[in-house]
């Protein structure tokens, strides 16, 4: 505890960095949270933990070190949130979308890459997914899955189209065009309410709140 370095605290709890090889790993501490808000902390920790547990740390993604009720462990990813990196390559969109096609075939839902602190760019210029705590996991992948994945592509593609527009092709802009019944009815009837919430209540001011709520560099 005393070699960790506090990154972040907020009502969720504390994020530090525990230095080490490659680069140490990154805590989630909920036992700090408010205990008002502990119960949603816990279950977002879960949830983060069975979505890395599938990943098993392929294609960047950060690996889980160890997971109880409060706590949670994960390797460290170097690299730059997008916001920052401005990434502008078509190469480096290609491998994002192969990346999440490989992470949607593990059964895997990321449902927060609206944000752009959540994709990173490594030194390597490879795009890196993390924060995880929205993500959704299934071995059946049915037509929820299949929505909440296209959802992920399309917000994938609306980055694309701020950094890197000339190389959206015909398809991706449709796809951009057409977004699924259940973005429209949030955008309507669910994000002005967690606008509220997360801008006046919890005091995100990043990117609707992102800030990345943990390290900028995970």
């Amino acid at each position: 505890m005393r070699d960790e370095r506090l990154l972040k605290k907020d009502l969720f709890g504390e994020i530090r960095h525990r230095p080490g090889p490659d680069g140490g790993t990154i805590v989630r501490d909920t036992a700090r949270s408010a205990f008002w808000l502990r119960p949603v902390a816990r279950h977002l920790l879960r949830r983060e933990a069975r979505a890395l547990a599938a990943l098993g740390g392929r294609d960047g993604a950060p690996a889980l070190v160890s997971a109880s009720r409060d706590r949670l462990e994960r390797g460290y990813v170097a690299g730059r949130p997008m916001q920052e990196a401005k990434p502008r390559t078509a190469a480096f969109y290609r491998l994002a979308l192969r990346r999440l096609r490989r992470l949607h075939a593990a059964g895997v839902v990321h449902n927060d890459l609206a944000k752009e602190p959540n994709i990173l760019a490594s030194p390597q210029g490879a795009p890196v997914f993390i924060d995880y705590q929205l993500a959704a996991v299934s071995r059946r992948r049915g037509r929820l899955f299949r929505i909440l994945a296209y959802e992920d592509l399309r917000h994938l593609l609306k980055h694309k189209r701020t950094y890197c527009a000339d190389a959206l092709s015909d398809r991706q802009r449709r796809i951009l065009a057409n977004p699924s019944p259940l973005s429209r009815g949030f955008r309507r009837l669910v994000k002005p309410v967690y606008l509220f919430v997360t801008r006046s209540v919890l005091g995100w001011a990043d990117r609707e709140g992102a800030g990345d709520r943990g390290d900028r560099q995970a």
